[in-house]
């Protein structure tokens, strides 16, 4: 009623010959003694319209609107979608790591097996097996370790056939046989004499896919020795733990030992992914 009579009060004086004329703007701001929220109350442009005719109507009169503001606490729900992917660090002190466990070592451990497999995807999947390839292949005879360039001289007849010469360890040609047969580089030797002939085979799908299988069986002979190490230093740290080690300590060097191990098991599959798909693509 108030907002009428101020309105009729108004109209008399009012002589534009404007369609729409900004009449009224009334604010009232209203703060609650909260700090969840605060609320700004807004009185609408009330218009007026003007006829031809000489009178005027009130157009949107005394619409009230709220405008909120409203502050949001995030759900556990939410919380936990947003630290998915991002995986806390394990703060722990290095001078009390290195009283418990041997650090460098497990580092070293963890490391060789990376590297191990890093150099056995080049060595046994290449998609054009090499002579290179062939002559570094590991060989255990007699109980030795060796590379077959070791007892055998190996030589590149023509791009489709390798010849290795087995004169100088005859008796090692059964195991040099069954090595190259289980190297994962789809050879199939041919003997003749003290000479294995391995005719290079096309680059089929079938051969691809062969390979593919290959590099998981190598990924998971890394990540099983990367956890054979994480049990290892596990168990060392159980041990400190009866001579007296607080519950606390021991429970925080197993979670950097886990931390560390699922990082280079991390990194393993990462290598394991773009040797496929490098194997994989035609193109």
């Amino acid at each position: 009623m108030a907002l009428r009579l101020i309105l009729s009060n108004r109209l008399q004086s009012f002589t534009s010959k404007r369609m729409y004329q900004p009449f009224l703007h009334m604010r009232s701001l209203v703060k609650c003694n909260t700090s969840l929220y605060q609320s700004d109350l807004w009185m609408s442009y009330s218009t007026l319209q003007h006829y031809w005719v000489g009178s005027y109507k009130l157009v949107n009169s005394n619409t009230l609107t709220g405008n909120q503001s409203v502050r949001h606490y995030a759900k556990s729900r939410d919380k936990k979608k947003s630290d998915k992917g991002h995986k806390k660090k394990v703060q722990i002190n290095k001078e009390l790591l290195a009283e418990v466990i041997n650090v460098s070592a497990m580092q070293e451990q963890m490391l060789g097996a990376i590297e191990k497999l890093k150099n056995d995807f080049v060595k046994n999947l290449s998609l054009r097996s090499t002579s290179g390839s062939i002559e570094t292949l590991p060989i255990t005879f007699e109980g030795k370790d060796y590379i077959l360039q070791d007892l055998a001289q190996v030589v590149r007849k023509n791009p489709k056939t390798v010849v290795i010469n087995m004169a100088a360890f005859p008796q090692a040609i059964p195991t040099v046989v069954q090595a190259i047969s289980k190297s994962g580089m789809n050879l199939n030797p041919q003997q003749d004499g003290t000479s294995l002939f391995i005719p290079i085979p096309k680059v089929t799908k079938e051969h691809r896919e062969s390979l593919s299988k290959n590099a998981k069986a190598l990924f998971i002979k890394c990540r099983d020795g990367i956890k054979d190490s994480q049990n290892k230093f596990i168990k060392a740290v159980k041990i400190k733990e009866k001579d007296g080690l607080s519950q606390d300590t021991a429970n925080e060097i197993t979670n950097y030992i886990t931390q560390v191990a699922t990082d280079h098991i991390s990194t393993a599959e990462k290598m394991l992914e773009a040797k496929q798909q490098e194997l994989l693509n035609e193109a």
